[in-house]
């Protein structure tokens, strides 16, 4: 039989290995030469005392903060184009003639005495004309909306007449 097997070799064995040290250093000429093996490094040269180098994670934020400083500073000094509205159309100057010729005409008519069977139809075409007026401020160019406008106002005009002469008061 192998002395290894044995019971009471295991015990022998396992009490020698307990008594080995945890760690074993190499002598120091071992490790001189491995240091005689090795390529020489550089030594880095020592950072100068004034420079505080602060770390990459916070020199972000300062030039970002540097950037938005200097596009606010372009801003401020390079004037801004101001928006020119362009000028009336033909349509939207015949339009505004229309309007104060319009005013020119209900002003000479007497409308305060104008009986209530009439107010609703004289409220719709004032409501009308609003309509056209502001779809033709989207679109300045519609001569279809110049016509209907204009005939709006004929109406109106029309009917006011035809209200003042139902009234009996003077035109």
């Amino acid at each position: 039989m192998n002395d290894m097997n044995h019971p009471d070799n295991s015990d022998d064995l396992q009490a020698r290995l307990r008594a080995l040290p945890a760690e074993r250093l190499p002598p120091a000429r071992v490790w001189q030469g491995i240091a005689a093996q090795l390529p020489a490094m550089p030594m880095p040269a020592p950072a100068p005392a004034a420079v505080t180098v602060l770390p990459r994670r916070r020199r972000w934020p300062l030039r970002v903060g540097l950037g938005m400083a200097a596009a606010l500073g372009l801003l401020m000094v390079v004037p801004t184009p101001v928006p020119q509205t362009p000028p009336p159309t033909l349509v939207q100057r015949q339009a505004e003639a229309m309007v104060a010729e319009y005013q020119q005409a209900m002003a000479t008519l007497p409308t305060a005495q104008v009986g209530g069977e009439w107010q609703p139809a004289l409220r719709e075409l004032d409501s009308s004309a609003d309509h056209i007026r502001a779809a033709l401020s989207e679109n300045p160019r519609s001569r279809v909306l110049l016509g209907q406008l204009q005939r709006t106002y004929a109406l109106r005009l029309e009917l006011t007449q035809q209200a003042v002469m139902a009234a009996g008061l003077p035109s």
